[in-house]
């Protein structure tokens, strides 16, 4: 079903463990104004993540490449979607200078998927890496990535630049794949992190959104398929409609019910599991070297 003709309807009123305070500190304060000044662009704040405030006081941050247009239109996502402009190959040092004039311990760095791309975006997101890794040697890097269509070439790309972290995100469980990753395949974006861990990267990374219509024991199996392909860290966190044109949140999930798949992916094998209301892909990814 395509996104203009999902029907709309009045959303439900967020629970009160969905409510979070606006950022503050004094660390907060002073690179929000370097964002303000420089012009930096930063997935923190133009997707007003509720954790902003406490990723930027532990020196973390993610920052989106590739532009803001994707090729894909996923059901549950704010991006645009639409024709992507040129590439812009300045913006390896671009992004660089800005992790530098944070003083970024720890970057996320992500991306639109450019399927209008020849190499899909893999050339620069390997020239990111190695800018980021020239102007800041001293700070660590996860790699969100799109599935790249599961091209092994272009997945190499990032392999040969090794970030300490790679993640890509499954975002539901297999039966809504379709209908919320509409250009996606479950299969194929299990195929991906496989293959990461197979070519020799230490920590391979996912995370899902719950609150689609998905029921529990799909949950339970989809965080068996990630172990399968021996992923490291998982996240799991609630959806959140972007807009009435998006997928309607269909069920806000408890903290107890988070909690409960947490102690199951940790009894599962898991490294790391993440698992909240509030959680985000880059949430304590700092954590997550360890």
């Amino acid at each position: 079903m395509a996104i203009d003709t999902l029907p709309t309807q009045k959303p439900a009123p967020k629970p009160k463990w969905l409510r979070v305070k606006l950022p503050t500190g004094k660390k907060y304060t002073e690179l929000r104004s370097l964002v303000d000044k420089y012009d930096l662009h930063t997935i923190c704040t133009s997707g007003s993540c509720p954790n902003m405030g406490e990723c930027w006081s532990e020196g973390t941050a993610t920052f989106m490449i590739l532009g803001n247009v994707c090729t894909r239109s996923c059901g549950f996502c704010g991006v645009k979607t639409g024709r992507p402009e040129t590439v812009d190959w300045d913006e390896p040092e671009k992004v660089a200078r800005s992790i530098k004039l944070m003083k970024i311990k720890h970057a996320v760095i992500t991306s639109v998927d450019r399927d209008d791309l020849k190499d899909m975006g893999s050339i620069m997101w390997a020239e990111t890496v190695k800018a980021i890794r020239r102007m800041n040697p001293e700070t660590t890097l996860e790699t969100l990535i799109p599935d790249f269509q599961g091209n092994e070439r272009n997945i190499d790309r990032i392999i040969q630049v090794n970030p300490e972290v790679v993640s890509h995100n499954m975002e539901t469980v297999k039966r809504l794949t379709r209908e919320v990753r509409i250009q996606a395949k479950y299969e194929r974006s299990l195929g991906v992190l496989k293959y990461l861990k197979e070519q020799g990267i230490k920590r391979t990374k996912s995370g899902i959104m719950l609150g689609l219509g998905e029921k529990e024991d799909e949950v339970i199996q989809t965080l068996k398929d990630l172990r399968s392909v021996d992923l490291d860290i998982v996240t799991i966190g609630q959806y959140l409609q972007p807009s009435k044109k998006h997928l309607p949140v269909k069920q806000f999930i408890t903290p107890d019910q988070f909690r409960k798949y947490e102690t199951i992916g940790l009894e599962l094998g898991f490294r790391h599991v993440e698992s909240s209301a509030l959680v985000r892909s880059s949430y304590k990814a700092q954590k997550h070297l360890t």
